[in-house]
């Protein structure tokens, strides 16, 4: 049986096309550090994240010299803190983000950042990140959330550190 030089280019570029697909999925898995959302961030009451010890009320907690804790809780359609308030925290400070639903599962996207990640109700999302520069970043809900999805955004504002007033920092 005789295979045309043909078929045989296409079955060799249909093998390197699926190579590329699994060296692709695994670069994303182990490379790039791209991970599943799982418990570590802690459980919380999907109804109420702030009745459970594990989540502080919303909100910038100092806890230590230049580091900061935020709580969020993502609701339908907005941030708290974040849509009616800004998320501020001074730059060159390490910011570890607490992200909980009230209702369903949300996204948090600090755009032009790689900070990204599901917020699934019961869950608790832990995010770590430096903000070196002094600027304000948007924050956006990138999973589908219902009608008003498009409208669930919010505000992250890195000021100047003798700019940042540590009075707008809640009481650990």
């Amino acid at each position: 049986m005789e295979i045309h030089r043909f078929e045989k280019l296409w079955l060799v570029a249909s093998l390197l096309l699926i190579a590329g697909f699994v060296a692709t999925i695994v670069y994303g898995a182990v490379g790039a550090g791209v991970a599943m959302v799982d418990n570590s961030g802690g459980q919380v009451a999907a109804s109420d994240p702030t009745a459970s010890s594990d989540f502080r009320d919303p909100g910038v907690y100092q806890t230590g010299d230049g580091e900061y804790d935020v709580y969020v809780v993502a609701r339908q359609f907005s941030f708290t803190p974040g849509s009616g308030t800004p998320i501020r925290v001074p730059e060159g400070s390490e910011v570890t983000f607490h992200i909980a639903s009230r209702d369903v599962t949300h996204g948090f996207n600090v755009v032009g950042t790689n900070l990204n990640t599901m917020v699934i109700p019961g869950q608790v999302a832990q995010l770590t990140v430096e903000f070196d520069d002094a600027r304000s970043y948007h924050v956006a809900c990138n999973e589908y959330c219902g009608a008003a999805h498009h409208d669930m955004t919010g505000t992250i504002e890195v000021v100047p550190a003798e700019d940042f007033d540590e009075s707008e920092v809640a009481e650990a």
